[in-house]
């Protein structure tokens, strides 16, 4: 293979909408741990860094991995009643929902011949669990995420996007480019840390001037900007 036009996905504000989960679980964390919540500004930034950074930034500095297995179990398990379902329980994981026109806008790109795969900092089971669970497993390539349990070789989005490239078989000298597409600062670090372009996803969970922080390439501002914008960059950015 070669000469391929890759495109790495996040998920968390850039596939599915899963604030509604996340925030569930990481209350009820602090609920279980008896300890004060944050703000909610302070609480959005539980999603897209790992889990384990967060939660020692924001009262668990001693004890961050118990509360991280706690959210696990909440997250993976049912807690939680299901909107759809009344009387049913299910995980915080499943509270997730893609965003509207995504799912065209993925099948845009692959009919152009993009290459399209998932990279998250979710530890890769959850990962491949909620691509199963929203049906987006058939339209991508891979499914990486973080190491599991006491493994933390690869917490960090740059360490993911390192360990997907490495099971594409990614070969710049072969003709291969790639793009990141995500909606946080750790996606843009990641992308730029690998020697890649990254595409902000305007719709997910950045803070006011976020991507021009971190210098962010390109920003596709709505679902429906993201098959243009992706062609832009391969067109005038990436070489």
């Amino acid at each position: 293979m070669s000469n391929r036009r890759i495109i790495l996905l996040d998920l968390d504000g850039t596939t599915v909408e899963s604030d509604t989960g996340i925030l569930a679980s990481v209350r009820l964390t602090y609920e279980h741990f008896g300890k004060e919540l944050p703000s909610e500004s302070e609480l959005n930034k539980f999603i897209g860094p790992p889990l384990l950074d967060s939660f020692s930034e924001h009262g668990f500095e001693e004890n961050a991995q118990e509360a991280v297995d706690f959210f696990r179990e909440s997250y993976t398990k049912p807690y939680f009643d299901d909107p759809q379902s009344p009387g049913q329980m299910i995980p915080g994981l499943y509270l997730s929902r893609m965003y509207f026109g995504y799912l065209g806008q993925l099948q845009k790109l692959r009919e152009a011949g993009y290459v399209l795969a998932v990279a998250t900092a979710k530890p890769q089971r959850e990962a491949i669990r909620l691509c199963e669970h929203i049906g987006l497993e058939y339209l991508v390539t891979g499914i990486y995420g973080a190491s599991e349990g006491s493994d933390t070789s690869r917490l960090h989005k740059s360490e993911v996007i390192t360990y997907a490239f490495e099971k594409l078989h990614y070969d710049e000298s072969a003709g291969d480019r790639a793009v990141m597409v995500g909606d946080r600062w750790t996606d843009i670090d990641g992308a730029h840390e690998n020697g890649i372009p990254a595409i902000g996803a305007g719709w997910g969970y950045a803070a006011d001037g976020e991507f021009e922080e971190h210098n962010c390439d390109a920003v596709a501002e709505t679902v429906d900007d993201l098959f243009d914008t992706v062609n832009d960059v391969f067109e005038n950015i990436i070489r």
